[in-house]
């Protein structure tokens, strides 16, 4: 049974977002698909070992050849050097252009199997079956699919739509803490870009608040679907506005890279480059003082980390891998006003060294 369903499109596509309780009706889903030779999923064992048997009930009932590829957990893992065992075992499969390849997990997942699409053979279709709070809202959406290399995340990438995005809620259960602080990272963010209603609901909750069946979580997943898919149907190839969806990104990526994708969650790292963007945007643009004190209040509330815990002088050093970097400055996504936003603000590397040691000593925002 369908819960909540949006449609993201563009010039060229156009799929669904579908939230339901389990895996039940993705069997459907596949046989609607025209001319597939056969199912490759990439997933994990971590989470195959706990779904791997609903999703595999559904495709067997189709009698479509299937072959699943499983690839190591992680956002370090994510990596290009990753990419040549998996392309091996495709051609060793005969595999061919009208394969489906299924993306079952989370960002990490969805990312990867998502470029392997993109690339193997020229690109060959997929589908995403978000496993994660944070791949439900954010990464299973929109067709941005990447690998990391050493020295920054996501530089290699593609965008690649898929055919549909089937997310079954009944794997945030089995979530731990820290994947529960990726989606509600995301969240926020996109409710900071939306403003309105959405933010309003937002800054009432709590931590608690968030569970698998909980109408706030299908709430807050739909309104950041919503919000994504019409700035994606703006702009697909991020030549304009989907840029503002790096809000919190430069930062955070750089912290990623910094700590080699180990010490923090991706939703974590995120969190602490809302900030970021918070006090360059009041300092920059004018983000109000209360404004920039009820996100904190928000964020806090709702369990995200503030300050950040690493060397502001190295976090800079990897910002300047980051792909939105623009000679001897770096460029933010700045808040006016929570849903009034602007994207490429250029900002001298000394003033982001002076807000980051800010937020390094600010008690406040720990």
């Amino acid at each position: 049974m369908i819960l909540q369903s949006r449609t993201v499109e563009g010039t060229g596509f156009q799929y669904p977002v579908e939230l339901h309780e389990d895996l039940a009706g993705f069997r459907e889903k596949l046989e609607a698909l025209k001319k597939v030779s056969r199912f490759i999923i990439i997933t994990n064992r971590d989470i195959a070992g706990i779904y791997e048997k609903y999703l595999i009930k559904e495709i067997r009932s189709i009698k479509v050849p299937y072959h699943i590829i499983y690839v190591k957990a992680g956002e370090k893992n994510k990596h290009i050097d990753r990419l040549k065992k998996v392309f091996h075992e495709m051609v060793k499969q005969d595999t061919d252009r009208k394969a489906v390849i299924i993306a079952f997990g989370g960002g990490v997942i969805g990312d990867f199997a998502g470029f392997v699409a993109a690339t193997y053979q020229r690109g060959i279709r997929f589908i995403q079956v978000p496993t994660t709070l944070l791949a439900c809202v954010d990464s299973s959406v929109g067709g941005k699919v990447a690998v990391n290399l050493d020295l920054g995340k996501n530089m290699v990438g593609a965008f690649h739509q898929p055919e549909f995005v089937f997310a079954p809620l009944f794997t945030l259960s089995t979530l731990p803490s820290r994947e529960w602080s990726c989606g509600i990272a995301e969240i926020v963010k996109h409710a900071f870009l939306s403003g309105g209603d959405f933010l309003e609901k937002i800054s009432r909750m709590q931590r608690s608040d968030f569970s698998p069946e909980s109408e706030i979580l299908r709430y807050s997943i739909d309104e950041s679907v919503r919000f994504k898919a019409k700035i994606v149907s703006q702009d697909e190839r991020e030549a304009g506005v989907r840029a503002i969806l790096n809000l919190g990104h430069t930062t955070g990526h750089a912290i990623e890279s910094l700590t080699k994708y180990s010490k923090y969650s991706h939703g974590e790292a995120v969190a602490m480059g809302l900030v970021t963007a918070l006090l360059l945007s009041e300092r920059v643009i004018g983000f109000p003082r209360e404004k920039l004190q009820k996100a904190i209040h928000i964020m806090k509330s709702l369990g995200l980390p503030r300050s950040i815990k690493e060397n502001p002088s190295k976090i800079i050093e990897h910002m300047e891998h980051d792909k939105k970097r623009d000679g001897d400055t770096l460029n933010f996504v700045l808040l006016e006003d929570f849903g009034k936003y602007k994207f490429g603000v250029p900002i001298e590397r000394d003033l982001v060294l002076e807000i980051l040691k800010f937020q390094k000593g600010w008690d406040e925002l720990g």
